[in-house]
């Protein structure tokens, strides 16, 4: 399981630590770990706990002045942490990640090793993004993203968001079970409060990531609930219920870790061929090609209509498959002067996403 505690959970009223809470929540987390569950904590309050040694009240918007704020409230945490786990026998392990570590498949996989190996020790792996060099993570407040991205590379059941609400809000009160987070959702969710930066936007986008994989996601008020009665259904909060089957992890990799750079766009027989037939992308059902990518980039396929379809890891350029969209795949080495691969998107390197 992967659990997040937001700005809002881990800080009080005066905007320092909340040790109290704090306190709760690790020595929770510990003893799940000691009835064999494996867990992985994805904290925030970096800059929210930075903030106060270098006299500021609010968040500033700077960059420069975000990353000294995260530079000195990292170690803080850290400090804050090791103090309440060391006397349970426990170390925190910390992994700063970006982005980049996710979309990176060498990187991705030691990732995937690395907690496996922390699982089997005293360790509880303490992540948080790389706030002091990340700039446009920074500018992302992502996060609630993170965590689901972490929860799709362990192949986690349940991924458990911990922020200053009791769940999502629909009509004045909570929904206690989501099964499919649908448009309507994301479109009612909005704003970014506080000294954090995430809001129900960006748990939305998480909780849709979780369960499109066939995870399950819980948000609730932090301050509120004990992670042992969330689990075992107690009141509060709202449980997002796995929408999709569950995928393995390298089509999670796919579907919802790494970054499109473009879209190709294919007629209604290519659709057909993908969606019922289970075939691969080829040249001559493709109509249209969007952005700039090379080869083993990731683009989204989308029918005439322009929804999305499939996501894949494309097999040429962008620039060489708009010379080549349309025609048969017998006529591609006379038109490039070679052929790299008969397919444009191999049926290997494809997640169907509609």
């Amino acid at each position: 399981m992967v659990v997040k505690a937001g700005t809002s959970t881990l800080l009080d009223e005066d905007q320092r630590l909340d040790l109290n809470t704090i306190r709760r929540l690790l020595e929770e987390m510990v003893r799940l770990k000691e009835t064999g569950r494996s867990v992985i904590f994805v904290t925030s309050g970096a800059i929210g706990a930075g903030l106060g040694p270098l006299g500021r009240t609010r968040r500033p918007e700077a960059v420069p002045e975000l990353q000294a704020a995260a530079a000195v409230g990292q170690s803080l945490l850290m400090q804050v942490y090791n103090g309440f786990l060391l006397p349970l026998g426990y170390v925190v392990g910390q992994l700063l990640l970006t982005h980049d570590d996710f979309q990176d498949r060498r990187r991705y996989l030691n990732l995937r090793n690395m907690l496996a190996t922390m699982e089997r020790l005293r360790v509880l792996p303490v992540i948080n993004e790389n706030d002091t060099v990340a700039v446009e993570e920074i500018r992302l407040g992502d996060n609630d993203t993170l965590a689901a991205l972490v929860a799709n590379a362990i192949d986690a059941e349940v991924t458990i968001l911990l922020s200053d609400v009791e769940g999502f809000y629909v009509d004045g009160r909570v929904l206690e079970e989501v099964r499919e987070v649908t448009p309507e959702m994301e479109k009612a969710a909005g704003g970014t409060s506080g000294l954090g930066s995430g809001g129900m936007v960006t748990k939305m986008n998480a909780a849709r990531i979780v369960t499109d994989a066939g995870g399950s996601l819980l948000l609730a008020h932090g301050k509120r609930h004990s992670l042992a009665s969330l689990l075992e259904g107690g009141p509060g909060g709202t449980l997002f219920r796995p929408s999709g089957t569950r995928m393995d992890h390298r089509q999670r990799w796919i579907a919802h870790t790494l970054k499109e750079s473009g879209s190709v766009t294919v007629d209604e027989g290519g659709a057909e061929a993908l969606r019922k037939r289970g075939k691969s992308l080829l040249s001559v059902g493709v109509t249209a090609c969007e952005g700039e990518f090379e080869p083993g980039d990731a683009v989204l396929i989308r029918e005439p209509s322009g929804r999305v379809i499939a996501k894949g890891l494309v097999n040429y350029s962008a620039v060489d498959l708009r010379r080549i969209m349309g025609r048969r795949t017998e006529e591609i080495e006379g038109i490039l002067g070679c052929r790299p691969a008969d397919e444009i998107v191999h049926r290997d390197n494809m997640v169907m996403m509609g």
